[in-house]
């Protein structure tokens, strides 16, 4: 795949864009603390790290989330993203993706995973490379064409590994964040600019103990 085609699927195909309305299970959009989500599911894994009385995991969608794709067809990290992310790491907290990837760049979700890395880091400008082991393998993507987003079938998926833990989503578009709340996410539409960029780790903290 060209890098200018790439850029297509980095804008559209990965959908590397997500939303995040702080729409959150009634949170207003001027800024006030968002409410915890209610969490289902299974126990969370081991692997999953606990706040102190509780835990949370933070999904992304990826594109103009936490990645940039500029002119070019370089990419980088989004403005914050880099320092966001390391502090999350020093908390603790779980992170995962939930991006769209088209269906065809693996069999399995491993493969498609792999298959996204490949892609961003072989256009990789930015002074320190993306943090893939963050993730692990919450990188939750497409098997068919229908379980793209804003279907509701990847947030759903994700939602179950997060166990019992709060299920946070982020991203820039409202549409996607609007959808994660519907869901049961705590949502966070970044990049206001009444708002700090990304939703505080300390708030991040708090929904994890009212969990």
């Amino acid at each position: 795949m060209t890098r200018s085609v790439f850029r297509g699927s980095r804008r559209t195909s990965l959908a590397l864009g997500a939303a995040a309305a702080f729409t959150v299970l009634g949170a207003t959009a001027a800024g006030a603390a968002p409410l915890p989500a209610d969490s289902h599911g299974a126990p969370a894994a081991s692997r999953i790290a606990a706040a102190e009385d509780g835990c949370a995991v933070v999904y992304f969608d990826l594109g103009e989330t936490l990645v940039h794709t500029a002119e070019d067809d370089s990419t980088s990290y989004v403005a914050g993203a880099a320092d966001y992310l390391r502090e999350l790491r020093e908390r603790n907290i779980e992170v995962g993706l939930i991006t769209n990837v088209p269906s065809e760049w693996g069999d399995t979700d491993a493969a498609r995973a792999e298959a996204l890395k490949k892609e961003v880091d072989g256009a990789w400008t930015g002074a320190e490379p993306f943090a893939w082991d963050d993730f692990g393998d919450r990188i939750f993507t497409p098997r068919t064409e229908e379980e793209r987003k804003p279907a509701p079938v990847l947030w759903e998926r994700a939602k179950e590994d997060a166990g019992d833990c709060v299920a946070v989503y982020e991203a820039e578009t409202a549409e996607e964040t609007d959808a994660a709340a519907a869901l049961g996410y705590v949502s966070y539409l970044i990049g206001q600019p009444s708002r700090p960029a990304f939703l505080p780790v300390e708030e991040i903290e708090e929904l994890a103990d009212c969990g």
